[in-house]
């Protein structure tokens, strides 16, 4: 079984640790090894990124380690990797999508995030673990890691660029806007809506009705 986590933001993920929610999708933490990968913050601050999310954490029991993966020759060290395979949940920080896309793929550290069987993404870090990203430049589907399946994921943008973006994707593809308040969860291929403040689901330019949390990638 893999278990995907995907919070708007750190204070979003904290807020579903505090009331239990995150438990009731990623299981019980305590004692559990929890590797926080931190190459989208590579330019503003990997060590401060893995601490905050040490403390939002902390109400688990988890034993949180940083992994600081800032480029691709950091990215390609079997070592590193391995750290990512043997943790029992992975955290992917908030930061730069395009910089992550850039150094995980194709890599050993990257393909680790692709096999890891809890993985929670944080942030615009979210919207890159998918087949198509939403380039945050200008809104234009573009390709993501495509570790996870099933949804496009963009971040809140100008209701003009959420329009070109709705455009530009193909009408059949479920769009997620996840805001800073949103949480989805996802158990393999199956998503739900963990949190509904700040998500947006729409297919073409229809927005999609998420009945009892799911939502249908069809």
């Amino acid at each position: 079984m893999v278990v995907t986590v995907l919070a708007g933001s750190l204070g979003a993920l904290a807020d579903v640790v505090e009331d239990g929610r995150v438990a009731s999708a990623l299981g019980d933490l305590e004692g559990a090894r929890v590797v926080v990968v931190t190459t989208p913050a590579a330019f503003t601050g990997s060590a401060r990124a893995a601490q905050d999310v040490a403390r939002a954490l902390a109400p688990t029991g988890a034993i949180v380690e940083e992994l600081a993966v800032d480029d691709r020759a950091h990215a390609a060290q079997a070592t590193l990797a391995r750290r990512v395979d043997e943790a029992d949940a992975v955290v992917a920080v908030d930061g730069s999508a395009l910089h992550a896309r850039s150094v995980w793929r194709d890599t050993a550290v990257g393909a680790a995030l692709a096999r890891a069987t809890r993985l929670v993404a944080v942030g615009e870090t979210a919207t890159v673990l998918g087949s198509l990203m939403i380039d945050p430049r200008g809104g234009a589907p573009a390709p993501g890691l495509g570790y996870r399946s099933g949804l496009v994921v963009g971040a809140p943008a100008s209701a003009a660029q959420l329009a070109r973006t709705r455009t530009l994707l193909a009408a059949e593809l479920t769009f997620v806007v996840l805001g800073p308040r949103g949480v989805l969860v996802a158990v393999d291929d199956q998503w739900r809506v963990l949190c509904a403040d700040d998500v947006t689901v729409t297919r073409g330019r229809d927005v999609v009705d998420v009945v009892a949390g799911a939502i249908s990638s069809r």
